[in-house]
């Protein structure tokens, strides 16, 4: 990219109903590297705004709202244990379990708000596949998803990598908390013709930052593309 250039993050892309979805705003910076990324938010990407990205000597990126930095973006190697993908079947049974049809502080999130429509979000919802140790979900990735090949988009991918891993870290007790950085790679093309399997599982807790991870695989168990995230529970008002 050139030294500096200007996105926006359209306001189809929220997360919570003000701000971008943390993984999609990830995404956007991680396109522009190419490769493994680690991505950082430092404060809620705004919809529809004009933002300015540069790009240091050292490949590092920044992503600013005027002098208001939102996001920044490395070149990294991602080093993560991935379980066996569910099959197609346990994905969509544990779909069923979804915990945030009952309860959700962002309904009307891009990735997985139960109030999207699949032609105008993601509809991931993720569920326990036997246990809270392992959760999985079905994606259909919708024609608006895809490049002129067929394949996901790599924004959208990265968009797919970020609210499953939230469930997995948070668990049961669902807490408020906010994406604070997404480290995501992604190894082969996504196919948008047939259904994937999307899958997390929680990497602990320290404090008021839990981790989670998510892989997206296809109906055969291959991985396509993997992410570890952090996530931090906002204080109480």
């Amino acid at each position: 990219m050139s030294a500096a250039e200007t996105v926006s993050i359209a306001s189809q892309y929220n997360g919570p109903a003000a701000s971008g979805n943390g993984g999609y705003s990830c995404g956007v910076l991680a396109v522009m590297l190419g490769g493994a990324a680690q991505v950082r938010l430092y404060s809620p990407p705004p919809l529809d705004t004009e933002l300015t990205v540069s790009c240091h000597d050292d490949g590092h990126l920044e992503m600013r709202d005027g002098e208001t930095l939102v996001g920044s973006a490395s070149p990294t190697v991602l080093e993560l244990e991935v379980p066996p993908a569910p099959t197609l079947a346990q994905a969509q049974a544990a779909s069923e379990r979804y915990i945030g049809h009952s309860h959700h502080a962002y309904p009307s999130c891009y990735v997985c708000g139960p109030q999207r429509h699949p032609d105008d979000g993601l509809c991931l919802f993720p569920g326990p596949v036997d246990d809270w140790n392992l959760l999985a979900c079905p994606w259909q990735p919708s024609e608006n998803t895809l490049d002129e090949a067929g394949n996901v988009r790599p924004e959208i991918v990265w968009s797919a990598l970020d609210c499953p891993g939230y469930f997995a870290a948070a668990g049961e007790n669902l807490e408020v908390t906010l994406l604070g950085e997404l480290v995501g790679e992604i190894f082969a093309d996504v196919p948008g013709d047939r259904p994937l399997v999307v899958f997390s599982w929680p990497l602990g807790r320290e404090g008021r930052k839990a981790w989670g991870a998510t892989a997206i695989a296809n109906q055969e168990g291959e991985v396509l593309a993997v992410s570890r995230s952090l996530w931090i529970t906002l204080k109480d008002k």
